[in-house]
């Protein structure tokens, strides 16, 4: 899979969970409404799934941080 192809999956994923989860947080109170904090793990939860989902292509941050204290 091309770098390129990878980048639009990972944009792709980032702005459909983290801006969903925006818009059911706008809904109002009820039971599918979150604050704050789900908004927060919606982004943190798609970074995540993606860099490790596309490690091989492009090392995350974490992998070249603990790649780096090896000696």
């Amino acid at each position: 899979m091309k770098k390129g192809i990878a980048e639009f999956i990972g944009t792709f994923t980032l702005v459909l969970f983290g801006c969903g989860a925006v818009v059911i947080a706008g809904m109002g109170t009820g039971p599918t409404s979150i604050d704050v904090l789900g908004i927060a793990f919606a982004f943190g939860l798609a970074i995540v799934a993606m860099a490790s989902a596309f490690s091989t292509i492009r090392r995350p941050l974490v992998g070249s941080g603990s790649s780096s204290l090896r000696r």
